[in-house]
């Protein structure tokens, strides 16, 4: 048999670069079944030299131009998959071409099909990393052969675990298993139990599973310990020694009822001409912490400290935490100060930065800032008589800020988040909306100004540097965005693809007590990427600045203790051609590693808490509840309670008998015959159908079906679709385009495109 590659390559190229099964190529080329194993070993030949690439399937395409895309494989639920590289948009991968991968690996992924609207479809071609060599899951013993359930849903494979390396499990348990094997082609993962944590329903196994399953170090070695204990528990006098005394200045810490590692504090004093000089004195941390030295490996491991409703995690040992780095009240304490003078409009005039020592004179609440400031609370008022006109000056600079932020378009996001009341057993008292007071932004103003006052100061010096970035949102959801407002009356104006964020700022005041605000808000904050750490400083897209970077949380977070030490340095003038250097090469990984740290760290905490929600609406099956639809997908709708704040998921098979189109970009389910609309931001009354621990949600159904009948023109906007039926039809919803095979993908996935009928 003779095949030559050029036809091969010729047969591909006319396919239109959509890839060729196996059985296909044989078609084309004339081979019968007995020539089959000697046409096989030719293509295969082919692959070796790397004329052709083979994917998942059997399944065969030529190689692109350039090497493939790497990124890590997100894994939905449903069994279908993206991958997210560094830079650009995700790929989406069929359930069926996933086969041995899991969620969390790092692969190389192939294009193979690129849509109209910009989305792009691909085959994982290698896989680089695993993403998990440890997992957290529920004991399953067996006659002869046991299994792990694992507690992540989306890693959809259980690992089996053969009879000698079960440990001491006992079934029905939450165990770690090492994986000793991945699955592959007829062969499934197995492993071994290496720690049993307990029984699923105590409340210490709770946390310490979804510790174990993020990898969050919580036990600090004993080098680190013992370094920790070394270090004095007061400031001796040698360390005052080219630091600025403010300790006879009114500084004042403010923070929330149950925080108790304190690292900031403010000051502020009434200049000429309306002007208002503000002291932001943060714990000087790099004074303690040195690199390279174990606390500095360890808070570097770490990135963050971590946030649970009855704990912390933190970044830095209780020794510094909530020792000698919390600026705790009447005690002295090393910092590092931002001094700036703002005047009347809230220009920043002038800016000054030096290590310094203060002295908080109170440690005070929100709630009592609200309480002395807001309500004029007479008890509390002459409690803080001494503070109160220092209160009513930070109130005053902090609506100067404000008002100037959101004037050249900063972004103000006006949705409730959640508080997770407990009592002194751990036991859920009440899940309430998080308080955002006047107290709250006056601290958060402050925080602001002195991070940007730090990013322009080291910029200006052209210094290597540790940004806080926010990029653009991408053109295709930008476009996504304009059509939906566009639906409500608003426009959204954009410059060459590209869009300001005070024309997004105009777009949420014009919202602003409308019955679709919620709506717009929660679509718009789906628009925006997500804000990292990075050495190359492109801007804060949502706070409109030029340069932004943290500087205000040493105690809790890595980046602002590298950003203190090249601050500190900068002052000195010890930064030489080799710091440069060694910054310059260090700083991108140390953005990557810590930008991942954070995104760990927020995947935890939002974990625990959804964990937490689930046992309290354990009790509440049967109950009627309003909410909001918060999110719609093709196979139902999340609504989020109005009064608890929990999210639960409407199933599609639960709605009016209907067949439902799935309007992406306009985030609707609508009914075809009776033209029933869900959209994000409606309201809804629903019941609590069933709360499921094990599939990690919360299922509702409605408890009355008020039909809200769709005009087509506000589903589609404008003119072209007629508002009543047409002969008696309505017009059909258009469905994106599907390559071939599109449709089979999406059944093996779960997640079928177009119309549902249940």
């Amino acid at each position: 048999m003779k095949i030559k590659k050029e036809a091969v390559v010729k047969l591909l190229k006319n396919n239109a670069g959509v890839p060729m099964e196996f059985r296909e190529m044989m078609q084309a080329f004339g081979i019968s079944k007995a020539e089959r194993p000697k046409f096989k070993a030719i293509i295969d030949g082919f692959v070796d030299e790397g004329a052709l690439l083979r994917l998942r399937g059997r399944l065969f395409i030529l190689p692109a131009s350039g090497t493939g895309l790497t990124g890590k494989l997100s894994v939905h639920r449903d069994g279908y998959g993206f991958v997210m590289p560094e830079e650009g948009e995700d790929v989406f991968i069929p359930a069926r071409y996933l086969r041995e991968n899991m969620h969390g690996d790092r692969v190389e992924v192939q294009i193979v099909a690129k849509k109209r609207d910009g989305k792009q479809e691909g085959r994982i071609v290698k896989t680089l990393e695993r993403g998990f060599s440890k997992l957290v899951g529920r004991f399953e013993k067996g006659a002869k052969v046991s299994r792990v359930i694992p507690d992540e849903v989306r890693i959809g494979k259980d690992i089996i675990i053969p009879a000698k390396a079960a440990g001491k499990a006992t079934n029905g348990q939450v165990v770690v298993a090492e994986i000793t094997s991945y699955a592959g082609a007829g062969r499934s993962m197995e492993g071994r139990i290496i720690e049993v944590l307990g029984w699923p329903d105590e409340p210490e196994v709770e946390v310490q599973t979804i510790i174990r399953k993020h990898e969050l170090p919580d036990v600090f070695p004993p080098s680190v310990l013992k370094a920790a204990r070394a270090v004095p528990e007061t400031i001796q006098d040698s360390e005052l020694e080219g630091r600025t005394d403010l300790r006879g200045q009114l500084t004042v810490t403010i923070d929330g009822e149950t925080a108790k590692d304190f690292d900031d504090a403010v000051s502020v004093k009434k200049e000429g001409k309306g002007a208002i000089r503000l002291w932001v004195s943060i714990a000087d941390v790099s004074h303690y912490v040195k690199p390279g030295s174990p606390l500095d490996k360890e808070a570097y491991l770490r990135g963050t400290s971590v946030y649970f409703p009855d704990r912390c995690i933190p970044m830095l040992p209780e020794e510094l935490s909530n020792g000698i780095c919390s600026l705790n009240p009447q005690v002295d304490r090393l910092t590092m100060t931002a001094e700036m003078l703002f005047d009347g409009s809230g220009t920043i005039l002038e800016a000054a930065f030096y290590p310094s020592v203060i002295r908080s004179v109170a440690r005070l609440t929100y709630t009592k800032v609200k309480k002395i400031v807001v309500d004029n609370d007479p008890e509390l008022v002459k409690e803080y008589a001494e503070l109160v006109p220092e209160l009513k000056t930070m109130e005053e600079l902090a609506l100067r800020l404000m008002a100037k932020r959101r004037k050249r378009g900063s972004i103000d996001f006006d949705l409730p988040e959640p508080e997770i009341l407990l009592d002194l057993t751990g036991g859920i008292t009440a899940i309430v909306r998080a308080e955002r007071n006047l107290a709250h932004k006056i601290i958060e103003e402050f925080m602001l100004a002195a991070n940007e006052a730090v990013a322009s100061h080291i910029e200006e010096r052209e210094l290597p540097f540790l940004y806080r970035i926010h990029e653009t949102p991408e053109f295709a959801k930008l476009q996504d965005f304009k059509e939906f407002i566009f639906n409500f009356g608003y426009e959204l104006r954009l410059q060459e693809e590209k869009v300001s964020p005070g024309e997004f700022q105009r777009i949420l005041d014009q919202a602003q007590g409308k019955p679709e605000e919620r709506m717009i808000n929660e679509v718009l904050l789906r628009c925006m990427k997500q804000a990292r750490y990075s050495a190359e400083n492109v801007g804060h897209f949502g706070l409109a600045a030029a340069s932004y970077t943290h500087f205000t949380s040493p105690i809790r977070r890595y980046p602002d203790l590298v950003v203190h030490r090249i601050l500190k340095k900068q002052l000195a003038k010890k930064i030489g051609e080799k710091d440069r250097e060694n910054l310059a090469s260090t700083l991108p990984e140390t953005g990557l590693h810590t930008s991942k740290r954070e995104r760990v760290a927020m995947e935890a905490e939002r974990e625990i808490v959804e964990l937490k929600k689930m046992q309290y609406m354990q009790d509440k099956v049967g109950e009627e509840l309003d909410g909001i639809i918060t999110g719609v997908a093709s196979f139902g709708f999340f609504v989020e309670l109005v009064e608890i704040f929990v999210e639960g998921m409407v199933h599609i098979s639960t709605l009016k008998q209907d067949f439902y189109e799935y309007v992406e970009k306009q985030h609707a389910l609508i009914g075809e015959r009776s033209r029933t609309i869900y959209r994000i931001g409606d309201p809804v009354r629903i019941r609590v159908a069933a709360v499921s621990l094990e599939k990690k949600q919360v299922e509702f159904v409605l408890a009355r079906h008020d039909e809200r009948v769709a005009p087509v023109a506000e589903v589609y906007g404008g003119d072209e679709f007629p508002k009543v039926p047409v002969r008696g039809k309505w017009p059909k919803i258009e469905r994106k385009e599907d390559r071939r095979s599109g449709e089979k993908d999406r059944r093996d996935s779960g997640s079928k495109k177009g119309r549902r009928r249940k």
